[in-house]
């Protein structure tokens, strides 16, 4: 979630999170207020405290800007760590995180265990916009991780866009499927009905979980294959 103080947006994500389409659990993984963008803390606090107790909830951080997904500077790490302390003193308790522009490095994946979230940054995908040798991590299934450090992280990549599960909804699927979508994706009319008819259709030919039951697997170790 990218625009959670935008009305249109919110009403649309709300709608759509309580209707649950093909039975599924809509995580919400929100960008938290920006006041020098003028954001309104407690606007947002009022919209998504609600979103986080019918769902799983997560932090989404941009690390540039409202607008910008992507760190142009400073200690991404020490960003994650900072936001996740706000939602945690105002009373939100994410558990799952996912890097805006899919950007994830060493860093952020040991501040992530440390605080005990799981990722959802890693992708089954290489996005096309990304440049050569761009840090992010590839990952096919839900794994822990052994980090650098030491540390575990639990993974539980994404599998699918919007568009990919719509194109491939009714064809032969993976064992594991991870859908995103953005927000403003609820915008647009056609992108809205593929969604729900393809998460319908998702309900009706794969068992069901959600993010936050996945985490609490014994999952396979792996190393982390951070690009």
């Amino acid at each position: 979630m990218e625009r959670p103080l935008d009305d249109e947006v919110w009403q649309r994500f709300e709608r759509l999170q309580r209707r649950r389409p093909g039975g599924f659990a809509i995580a919400a993984l929100v960008r938290p207020p920006d006041p020098a963008a003028g954001e309104d803390e407690e606007r947002w606090l009022a919209r998504v405290r609600p979103a986080a107790a019918r769902a799983p909830f997560g932090l989404h951080t941009h690390w540039t800007s409202p607008t910008h997904a992507r760190p142009t500077g400073g200690d991404a790490a020490e960003r994650v760590r900072r936001e996740v302390g706000w939602l945690r003193e105002r009373g939100l308790e994410p558990t799952l995180f996912a890097g805006g522009g899919w950007y994830l490095d060493a860093a952020v994946a040991d501040v992530l265990a440390e605080l005990g979230l799981a990722d959802c940054t890693g992708t089954r995908f290489r996005p096309d916009y990304l440049e050569p040798g761009a840090p992010r991590l590839q990952a096919e299934e839900p794994a822990t991780l052994t980090l650098p450090s030491g540390r575990r992280l639990v993974e539980l990549p994404v599998t699918h866009s919007l568009g990919a599960v719509a194109r491939g909804v009714a064809s032969r699927l993976p064992r594991y499927l991870h859908v995103y979508f953005h927000d403003t994706d609820l915008l647009d009319a056609r992108r809205r009905a593929a969604l729900v008819v393809a998460l319908t259709v998702l309900g009706r030919r794969r068992a069901r979980s959600d993010l936050t039951q996945l985490a609490r697997l014994p999952l396979p170790e792996s190393v982390a294959r951070l690009e």
